[in-house]
């Protein structure tokens, strides 16, 4: 079995072969809240994503669509869950060079939990936006997500992050979710990060970033990856249960070594993404200073 990526030290040797730093300091903690499950078959089941509703006016959002930082969004939202939104995560750093977001029922469970019949999917869907700021996602957007959760009447919350500060959104969420009492699970495919955030329950599929809810163009391996994390929900008895997949990645396993990796740059292509990451950052500042 393949070593997973360790995201956290790819991507700080990305950035710093970019310019940047100080590196970047992961969240990380020792106690883990642990809320129990209740019996899915009387649950209501709700799934929180950090993709985010398109924006014909943002520019490009499509399926192989490059970074688009004005299709981010900042602040927690809900939208109806049926029939299926408009989610997409061309605004997040998926692994772009190995998959291409056409599916949604790789990253959005929906059409999964509908299929699987045992539960009662939520009428809303959660986004939670994906914030390098621990200090605002813990003060800001944890309180609002468990609000518009309880207000919902959610029993049950699976979350699917994309990319790797995603994941820490993700996993700094479910924490304060666990601790207002409602079970939740993520599904992912960034190991290290969540893992050191410390969360309830994990379920992980080792394949590039923006997969966490099963193999692209795949309905029987997205309903395999549901089930799995709907059994470790039921199953987990303490915090920090993590379950790996067995579903492989098909293709060459190129993938691992190609993400954000500076060692196969060429000096010319670190300064054209530097200067797109910089074009990127000021667009998205001046896009949160207009709210």
């Amino acid at each position: 079995m393949a070593e997973p990526i360790r995201y956290i030290e790819r991507t700080r040797a990305y950035y710093s072969a970019l310019g940047y730093g100080p590196p970047y300091e992961w969240a990380q903690h020792d106690d883990v809240p642990f809320a129990p499950c209740p019996d899915l078959d009387e649950a209501v089941v709700a799934v929180v994503t950090t993709a985010a509703p398109f924006q014909p006016e943002k520019g490009d959002q499509g399926p192989g669509a490059p970074y688009n930082a004005a299709a981010k969004f900042y602040e927690v939202y809900a939208v109806p869950s049926a029939p299926a939104p408009d989610l997409r995560i061309s605004h997040v750093a998926i692994d772009r060079d190995h998959t291409t977001a056409e599916d949604p029922g790789s990253y959005l469970p929906l059409a999964a939990l509908a299929r699987a019949g045992r539960v009662k999917p939520a009428p809303l869907v959660f986004g939670v936006p994906t914030n390098r700021s621990q200090r605002h996602t813990l003060e800001v957007d944890c309180p609002d997500l468990v609000a518009r959760l309880t207000a919902a009447g959610v029993d049950v919350a699976i979350f699917v992050p994309n990319c790797p500060v995603c994941h820490q959104s993700c996993a700094l969420a479910a924490r304060a979710v666990e601790a207002a009492g409602i079970a939740t699970v993520i599904m992912g495919c960034a190991l290290d990060i969540v893992e050191r955030a410390g969360v309830a329950r994990f379920l992980f599929s080792d394949f590039p970033l923006g997969n966490g809810a099963g193999l692209p163009g795949d309905p029987a391996a997205q309903d395999r990856t549901l089930a799995l994390a709907l059994d470790l929900l039921e199953k987990a008895t303490a915090p920090r249960t993590t379950l790996r997949s067995p579903l492989v990645w098909p293709g060459p396993d190129t993938w691992r070594e190609d993400y954000a990796n500076p060692n196969k740059l060429s000096p010319q292509e670190i300064a054209r993404r530097k200067a797109e990451f910089d074009r990127a950052k000021a667009q998205a500042k001046a896009k949160r200073e207009a709210l």
